[in-house]
């Protein structure tokens, strides 16, 4: 029974990977990248990294613009998601936290940003914490916009620049390893989107 249960997430992101792989030899695979990036920090679950190292697998000379189009078009979500909790958040905001079932913690972030708003943000702006929440609620609880925006440039820019340089270093060789060990990396994969909602409400706690 358990075997049944992780084959089938590990099924599903076999055919994600696959369909990444096969995206990075389009020519305007760049864009969708763009694209993930920038909804990852405002409403969309899945981080803009499985592409990004997809694409830096198959191009690897451009794997450092690839990593600045991740950082560029993540801040400018994380900015739509401030102007989301801004003024529109009963409209918007408010369905997107509690689909990620998340709603009891808005208080408690309501206090952190009043003491560490700049941590906060550049903490889940590096970690797999969900960045959108904090996006959301940034500008929910209307803290400074230029706050927001230089630690998601610090946080994001340094996650997605580290991607690069590993990769960029150990390319050929990662690549082998993700075919290799990709069940492995399958559930590590999970194990952190899903640590990043846990580790998020024990900071807050």
């Amino acid at each position: 029974m358990l075997k049944k249960i992780l084959k089938s997430p590990i099924s599903l992101l076999r055919r994600l990977y696959n369909w990444t792989i096969n995206l990075a030899q389009k020519p305007h695979a760049d864009i969708f990248l763009f694209l993930i990036a920038f909804a990852e920090s405002s409403f969309f679950p899945i981080p803009p990294d499985p592409l990004l190292i997809a694409l830096g697998l198959a191009h690897h000379q451009k794997i450092f613009r690839f990593a600045f189009i991740c950082s560029l078009a993540s801040v400018l979500g994380g900015i739509f998601g401030y102007i989301i909790g801004f003024g529109f958040y009963e409209i918007i905001g408010e369905p997107i936290v509690n689909f990620y079932n998340l709603q009891n913690l808005m208080e408690t972030i309501k206090i952190k940003y009043e003491n560490y708003a700049f941590i906060t943000i550049l903490t889940a702006a590096f970690t797999p914490i969900p960045y959108k929440l904090i996006t959301i609620s940034a500008g929910l609880f209307k803290i400074n916009i230029f706050t927001l925006i230089i630690a998601s440039i610090i946080g994001r820019s340094s996650r997605f620049f580290i991607v690069a340089i590993f990769l960029h270093v150990f390319g050929k060789k990662i690549a082998e390893k993700i075919e290799k060990y990709f069940d492995l990396l399958s559930l590590i994969f999970f194990a952190l989107l899903i640590g990043g909602f846990i580790l998020l409400k024990i900071l807050l706690h």
